[in-house]
């Protein structure tokens, strides 16, 4: 159906202390979340799974850049069941 079935699994390795960032951490699933649910049809010649980690990689990326004026480097993973 395309839709998550669970919390967004977020791993950091040196960009922030994930037990002092919580409401960020809890921001970004937030935001992940909608994404996925709001998301259109790919593109032609691009899959879902593409589509989906191009534009959270340049959405999320935007959304840590304006919370911590850092630009991490973002790895989405989408895994089908």
């Amino acid at each position: 159906s395309g839709e998550l079935i669970g919390s967004p699994d977020i791993i950091s390795r040196g960009f922030i202390l994930m037990k002092d960032n919580q409401e960020l951490i809890q921001k970004t699933r937030a935001k992940i979340r909608l994404i996925v649910k709001n998301r259109p049809q790919p593109q032609p010649g691009m899959t879902d799974e593409d589509y989906l980690k191009n534009k959270l990689r340049g959405d999320i990326g935007q959304f840590l850049f304006q919370e911590t004026k850092r630009r991490p480097l973002l790895m989405p993973v989408v895994i089908r069941v």
